[in-house]
């Protein structure tokens, strides 16, 4: 009973310490679960957003308890993220991107993309094929030793993997 009254009591400490554990599976359980059930794929809204520009990356989020799908793209030195509506399709808003953490993240991307020989709709569509029953939730690029490569991250369900793959 002793044994079973510590357990109970460093479980209680733990997570009083590490609050953040139980909110970030939360939040990550919410993420996938709107992903699988959304009506635009991760794949689509980089083909929607590509009259902006050459998409960069992409990634769904979970931005003020809504789902948002948002792609960087370039288009000579512009900047932009584009978000688009998970429903339809459609790019619903476009900001340029020009100061912060976002631009600097950005123009990482960019410079892993110039470097690319191969698209990430391409790269995507490849990664979907061999992970059958997943959903891409995001794809960034970044160089690894000099050479292009795109992290993917795939749901399904409760499953969750990330994937690299070569860009050049």
């Amino acid at each position: 009973m002793k044994k079973a009254a510590v357990v109970v009591g460093l479980l209680m400490v733990w997570l009083v310490v590490k609050p953040g554990l139980w909110s970030q599976d939360k939040d990550r359980a919410a993420l996938a679960k709107a992903v699988m059930e959304a009506r635009v794929s991760l794949e689509q809204g980089l083909s929607a957003s590509a009259h902006e520009g050459k998409p960069i990356s992409a990634k769904f989020e979970i931005e003020d308890g809504k789902l948002q799908l948002s792609v960087y793209t370039a288009k000579g030195d512009k900047l932009s993220e584009v978000v688009v509506d998970y429903n339809t399709g459609k790019a619903v808003k476009t900001e340029a991107i020009t100061s912060g953490e976002d631009l600097s993240t950005a123009k990482t991307q960019n410079e892993a993309m110039a470097k690319a020989k191969e698209s990430l709709p391409a790269t995507l569509a490849k990664v979907l094929k061999s992970n059958p029953g997943f959903r891409a939730v995001s794809i960034f690029p970044a160089l690894k030793d000099g050479h292009p490569v795109s992290e993917i991250t795939l749901t399904k369900g409760d499953e969750w993997k990330t994937v690299s793959e070569k860009l050049d």
